[in-house]
């Protein structure tokens, strides 16, 4: 969950302290992600594998 919030942190989503946790603030940003990117095939706010594809891409 570190490398998900800093690569979250990367694009300005995520700017609570990194600690490995998903948590309301993760779910808040990947939902943010998500909306900025049009990933529509995971649930809004689940790092599922089309999110994970675009964020790590």
């Amino acid at each position: 969950m570190k490398r998900l919030q800093k690569l979250l942190a990367a694009q300005g989503l995520y700017k609570a302290k990194v600690n490995g946790r998903f948590d309301a603030r993760v779910k808040q940003a990947v939902a943010e992600f998500q909306v900025d990117r049009d990933v529509d095939d995971d649930g809004r706010g689940t790092y599922g594998p089309a999110t994970r594809r675009a964020l790590e891409g």
